[in-house]
């Protein structure tokens, strides 16, 4: 169990964007990770997860399209999904499709971003919300850490089909 971060290393975090359709802020996102990742890790969990066992986390900005094929080779899904998690240390997040939900849910696409982070990283530190009830206790997490990392936009209401 990690409950102090000063015992153990935290993991580096980088942010970049490999999609050019919509212009993202990538400093503020990578600065906003680190705080996410930070608060992830104060999270008690009764056993070693991926995220505490990290060296490093790579959160990919990509487009619909690269989002599609990724959906595609690794979940044999098609289209683009807005968050995919490899217990590896990647997230990919489509940039297109957190555009869409922003506008759907009157968010900003800033805010949407880093609820995909966060939610990126909880899957990481062994979360899942498959379950209904799970979803419903991720985003009470994730609700939480956006508030404690400073963000002041209103959480929004995530549905267990709307972030997989």
């Amino acid at each position: 169990m990690r409950s102090d971060l000063k015992s153990a290393a935290v993991p580096q975090i980088a942010v970049r964007n490999l999609q050019r359709t919509v212009p993202v802020s990538i400093v503020d996102l990578e600065q906003f990770a680190a705080k996410a990742l930070r608060a992830c890790l104060r999270l008690r969990q009764r056993k070693s997860t991926d995220l505490t066992r990290l060296c490093e986390i790579f959160v990919w900005f990509v487009s619909d399209r690269r989002m599609a094929s990724l959906h595609r080779q690794f979940l044999n899904q098609t289209g683009p999904t807005d968050v995919l998690t490899f217990q590896h240390g990647e997230i990919f997040i489509s940039v297109e499709t957190a555009r869409r939900h922003a506008r759907t849910f009157g968010n900003s696409l800033a805010h949407e971003l880093r609820l995909y982070i966060v939610h990126g990283l909880l899957h990481l530190h062994g979360f899942d919300d498959r379950k209904r009830a799970d979803a419903r206790k991720m985003e009470r997490i994730q609700k939480r850490i956006l508030t404690a990392t400073n963000e002041k936009r209103r959480s929004i209401s995530i549905t267990s089909t709307r972030l997989n």
